[in-house]
């Protein structure tokens, strides 16, 4: 089913579809939505899922306790399909708020709870959403702020408003007088430099909270006659962004990101050269490549390497500057990177991928909002495609090779 506005909005008392679970087959869909566990006409546990037949059907193969003895004492099962599973995840928190049933309570008090605070507007001329936990709603009284929830997981709900952010840009940093890391990337729409008025922004936050309420209805009404492109918008949400265990999968950053990523690598008689490659729209743009002949730093220095080369690289004016930097390397590299850019007046943050410990890629930022962090954890699969297409690439000549391609200044 598609987000159009032929759909009816799905509301929380009606259009329930009830099913025998004691019966052989359990007739339900394979789509997204949310499913009640009741009984008789008691809610006991509200649930999401990105395919409803499959998650109800795996509770009854469970040996956990708790959900056999849920199952003992539900008599009923009714589910409310959606049309994706962000939808699924506001529609799951509305029903838990509305009947806060026991399972989804039990053994957890409100404080563990997560919840989006958006301030009304008679407080702040540019709101935007927040997240906070249960323990510090008393802060947040609804006279003055829009409350949300709750929610299960932070981590869910800061990947949630990441994907609402592509539908309706706001800011995080209003009237800051410089432009912001989401306004380049196209998911700020310029509150930060004054780009918009008050009136424009807090419609886009308006859309926010219809979509946060559940009022679909009334948010396709809204949006139809002056934003129709939304309406694409709403209709290209793939579900990439599946909720498996509680956690929304695939990577956030917009198509439109430009990354340049880097690497040194050392070839044996002809000294060091690092490796420039770009990626936009998730896909790598081999046209921009370069490859730079290490001139200044010495053997084995790849943090003055680095230096090196993104200071020639910065002299190319006629090159585009990326939304990221991107550093196959630790601390050090990361920071000598960013101490370049900060000397030549370029606020482009710097991210590094290194093997820690465990081996595992590790990130390391510079020049990052915590926002941004979790955009970039939550995309942490396309950064190392970004690194191991700039390793490649360095690696891909001989020495012979070498001397044949060009060398930037």
């Amino acid at each position: 089913m598609s987000f159009s506005k032929n759909h009816s909005q799905t509301r929380m008392n009606k259009g329930f579809q009830g099913v025998n679970f004691r019966g052989l087959t359990l007739r339900l869909p394979l789509a997204p939505g949310v499913y009640l566990f009741k009984k008789d006409e008691k809610v006991l546990y509200v649930g999401k899922a990105a395919i409803l037949k499959k998650r109800v059907s795996s509770y009854f193969s469970q040996k956990n306790p708790k959900i056999k003895n849920l199952l003992s004492q539900a008599n009923k099962i009714e589910y409310i399909k959606t049309d994706s599973v962000l939808e699924a995840l506001v529609l799951e928190a509305n029903l838990i708020k509305k009947y806060w049933p026991i399972y989804n309570v039990k053994e957890k008090d409100n404080r563990s709870f997560v919840y989006i605070i958006i301030p009304h507007f008679k407080n702040t001329d540019f709101p935007y959403p927040i997240i906070v936990r249960g323990q510090q709603l008393k802060k947040y009284p609804t006279d003055n702020f829009y409350i949300f929830g709750p929610y299960q997981s932070y981590t869910t709900v800061k990947k949630m408003l990441a994907l609402i952010r592509r539908i309706f840009p706001y800011c995080t940093f209003p009237q800051s007088g410089r432009p912001c890391f989401y306004y380049q990337i196209n998911l700020c729409p310029g509150a930060c430099i004054n780009k918009i008025n008050k009136k424009d922004y807090q419609d886009i936050i308006k859309n926010i909270i219809l979509f946060l309420e559940g009022k679909k209805k009334g948010l396709i009404k809204k949006i139809q006659k002056d934003y129709p492109e939304k309406i694409r918008l709403l209709n290209q949400i793939q579900d990439s962004f599946l909720i498996t265990k509680d956690n929304l999968r695939g990577d956030v950053f917009p198509k439109t990101l430009k990354i340049e990523g880097y690497d040194i690598s050392h070839f044996a008689g002809e000294g060091a050269y690092g490796s420039m490659v770009v990626f936009k729209n998730n896909e790598p743009i081999k046209s921009e490549y370069r490859i730079f002949k290490i001139k200044k730093a010495k053997p084995k220095d790849d943090v003055g390497a680095l230096e090196e080369v993104i200071s020639r690289r910065l002299r190319h004016k006629e090159w585009p500057l990326p939304n990221l930097f991107l550093i196959d390397g630790g601390r050090g590299q990361v920071n000598g990177v960013y101490e370049v850019l900060k000397k030549a007046r370029v606020f482009i943050p710097v991210v590094g991928l290194s093997k820690g410990k465990d081996k595992k890629d590790e990130l390391i930022f510079k020049g990052t909002s915590k926002n941004m962090e979790n955009l970039i954890i939550a995309s942490k699969s396309l950064l190392q495609r970004v690194r191991d297409e700039a390793h490649r690439f360095a690696l891909k000549f001989s020495h012979k090779q070498v001397l044949k391609i060009k060398h930037f200044n």
